[in-house]
């Protein structure tokens, strides 16, 4: 039985079908042939695959009209079509393609004859023939305009369409209207779909607004299983990433931003709590009712040690942090608590987690993966925490058979919440997590139980597809367990895996930068949601993430992995760089913030992370100041600043860098991450009084030293390749 469609679709696809359709412009590019063609009310690019199969894309649409139509022009690959129509004139601008894997741009610009309101709007794409398909992705809330679908069958192909919703920002500030949601679809009714207007917000006469900036990749293969899903939507999303329009970045002052973020997490009465002798980090700011958790304590401790390990020097925070964390162990269960025992009073139970014995799934993992990265760097109690702990860690994920609801019960293990929603099972991305602390594990004892362990583990991810995305830093850390797995064992499904793991991370990516209403205060280009179905960027996350991209690219270094990942991974790197900043309020103006918060205070001086950022029309950080996601400055300074002993200047690069020799040895030596079809910055970033030395900078082992530009502040900058040999000298 065919699949009921609406009769708009049904008779433009008929339609659209009819071998006899007049041809406006045609044009073939390695087998695909792309055909204009009109439809009294609209404009349409059909593009034939080399199978015969048809998809067509709506270029105009003018409601019980006849469009008028002007020869089209043709300037570097670029078609020009100037369509008259009765609600306006339209200009639709087609970019045709010309790599490798062949990507369409279609730009639809509206120019309205009369105060023009927009209650309905029908998606832009029509599947001739109206064949089998799916969707496998597809936009939710405010991320990417993204949709990827596959057609079934002899005449099968795959298509990745990408929505630039940051041309739309004049249509939606205009209408006061917000660009989420406007991607998707059920098969075979999918596309892009004007938000709709509201009364008194008309587009105004004779102004010109963007409707629709489509970017189309194209591909004749039908995955046949996962691997090949997940290799095909990362090489398409690259694809289309190398010719998206991409806001331009700034330098910000780190190590400045750094001692602001220090200062106010010590010393701010906000940021502490006490119990039973010992100082601990309250998880919001003046959130006094909430006890204190080990994840927060380890969760600002680890990127401290970072920031200590790079800066040779020592910290007393630290000291205080370590001092109260053998308090979280419970001898009768045999490990680690989320709570501290001690002030249990204080949870009142008004969430089903804010109960003394209940633990979200993940809240054991967490704490126990950065007790082993301290153990592994020596710390004595870190590493008697994490062992005494570790078998009832392995005790839960044999009763849960690797995979973990949401809450349960510490004593007991019973079930308090299975799912995150009804029939979408628990948090399934915990078992990478769990992998990649078993690996710690091994690592740490030698103990090939662990090796087995995190095995047994990381196989529960397959087959979970673009549902394996519980929590955005979880899922980056069970890719890097993954790509670990794979080198030590050689198995290609570990690897396979971890991509699957990055797929996910880019589907919950925003690829456009909201710039309306309260949006055009901040950058959000490459903002990463943590949660799969957040209505808001978080700072905690975006920072382990960036953390997690850094290790897994280390690891990645000498390995054959797909370039799409090692080019999106650095790219999102570039711009959490350039964004992170902004999750503190005094880089937001006062009006944009919330005066109510869910937990605690907000106080709009102090250096400490919003955790929330919204669409533009809704303002922010009204869940509260995560004072847990401090790590923010201490993760970046020392993965992105390397230090040259004996000299006024540090290196700085946006892109993630391997290879940079002792801070002594000249000349200073490295290489970037990333794809050497994309650039970074290079800052030769000057630290005091003293005069900077005639500084070189080569690339490639080239003969001739670059040209940089001195800032207003006295630094040296450089644009260089991705993936590129960078040599310093002076």
């Amino acid at each position: 039985m065919a699949k009921p469609v609406s009769p708009w679709l049904y008779n433009i696809s008929k339609q659209l079908a009819a071998a006899e359709l007049p041809v406006i412009y045609e044009y073939e590019y390695v087998g695909y042939f792309f055909r204009v063609h009109t439809l009294a009310e609209t404009c349409w690019l059909v593009v034939t695959w080399t199978n015969k199969q048809q998809v067509a894309f709506r270029l105009a649409y003018s409601p019980e009209d006849l469009l008028a139509i002007e020869e089209p022009k043709e300037q570097d690959g670029k078609l020009t079509f100037l369509i008259g129509s009765g609600i306006g004139d339209y200009e639709v601008t087609c970019v045709l393609p010309k790599s490798e894997t062949p990507v369409l741009r279609l730009t639809t610009t509206l120019m309205p004859a009369t105060p023009m309101l927009f209650p309905y709007w029908p998606r832009d794409i029509v599947p001739i023939g109206l064949p089998q398909g799916e969707v496998k992705a597809s936009q939710v809330g405010t991320r990417s305009g993204q949709l990827y679908f596959t057609i079934a069958g002899a005449k099968g192909g795959s298509v990745l369409y990408m929505q630039n919703l940051t041309a739309l920002a004049d249509y939606n500030q205009q209408t006061e209207t917000s660009a989420g949601d406007t991607v998707g679809g059920e098969w075979p009714e999918i596309g892009f779909a004007l938000p709709p207007t509201l009364k008194n917000k008309p587009l105004e006469a004779g102004a010109s607004y963007i409707l629709s900036d489509a970017f189309i990749a194209l591909s004749d293969e039908v995955p046949a299983d996962e691997p090949a899903m997940v290799r095909q939507y990362l090489d398409l999303l690259a694809a289309i990433y190398l010719q998206l329009p991409k806001p331009a970045t700034e330098y910000k002052n780190w190590p400045e931003i750094l001692d602001k973020g220090l200062f106010d997490l010590q010393d701010s009465p906000g940021c502490w709590a006490q119990v039973a002798g010992n100082h601990y980090f309250n998880a919001y700011v003046c959130d006094y009712q909430t006890p204190p958790e080990i994840m927060v304590q380890l969760a600002i401790l680890l990127p401290l040690l970072d920031y200590v390990e790079w800066n040779d020097g020592e910290l007393s925070v630290m000291k205080k942090i370590k001092a109260g964390l053998e308090a979280f162990y419970n001898k009768d269960l045999g490990t680690i608590m989320r709570w501290h025992p001690q002030a249990l009073d204080k949870l009142n139970g008004e969430e089903e987690h804010k109960k003394p014995l209940v633990m979200d799934a993940w809240y054991l993992q967490h704490p126990l993966l950065n007790l082993s990265r301290l153990a592994l760097k020596g710390d004595k109690i870190a590493k008697q925490l994490f062992l005494d702990s570790i078998g009832f860690a392995i005790k839960v994920a044999h009763h849960f058979k690797y995979e973990w609801p949401v809450f349960y019960k510490m004593d007991t293990l019973e079930v308090v919440k299975a799912e995150t929603q009804p029939g979408k099972g628990g948090e399934k991305d915990v078992p990478g997590l769990y992998a990649h602390i078993m690996l710690q594990a091994w690592e740490l004892t030698g103990e090939k139980r662990y090796l087995a362990e995190a095995e047994k583990a990381a196989l529960k991810l397959k087959g979970l597809g673009f549902e394996l995305f519980y929590q955005a830093n979880n899922t980056s850390f069970s890719a890097g367990a993954l790509l670990r797995l794979y080198k030590i064992t050689k198995k290609e499904v570990y690897k396979e895996l971890s991509y699957l793991c990055l797929a996910n991370i880019f589907k919950n990516v925003r690829l456009w930068d909201c710039n309306y209403g309260y949006g055009v205060n901040f950058p959000s280009f490459f903002a990463l949601f943590p949660l799969s179905d957040a209505p808001y960027t978080a700072a905690y996350e975006e920072e382990e993430v960036f953390c997690a991209f850094h290790d897994y690219l280390r690891h990645a270094e000498d390995e054959d992995i797909l370039t799409s990942a090692r080019l999106l991974m650095a790219e999102y790197i570039r711009y959490l760089v350039d964004r992170a900043c902004y999750y503190y309020p005094p880089m937001l103006p006062k009006e944009m913030l919330e005066e109510k918060v869910k937990t605690g205070e907000l106080d709009t001086d102090l250096y400490i992370a919003v955790e929330d950022l919204h669409d533009g029309w809704e303002k922010s950080g009204g869940v509260g100041q995560e004072v847990y996601g401090a790590g923010n400055a201490f993760g970046i300074l020392p993965r992105h600043y390397m230090q040259v002993e004996g000299q006024p200047f540090m290196i700085y690069t946006d892109y993630p860098t391997y290879g940079f020799l002792p801070k002594k040895h000249r000349p200073a030596k490295f290489r970037l991450a990333g794809d050497g079809r994309l650039q970074a910055r290079l800052l030769l970033v000057k630290t005091g009084d003293d005069k900077m030395p005639v500084l070189s900078v080569f690339v490639n082992n080239g003969k001739e030293a670059l040209k940089g530009q001195k800032t207003k502040e006295g630094h040296l900058e450089y644009t260089v390749p991705g993936n590129a040999e960078v040599k310093v000298n002076w």
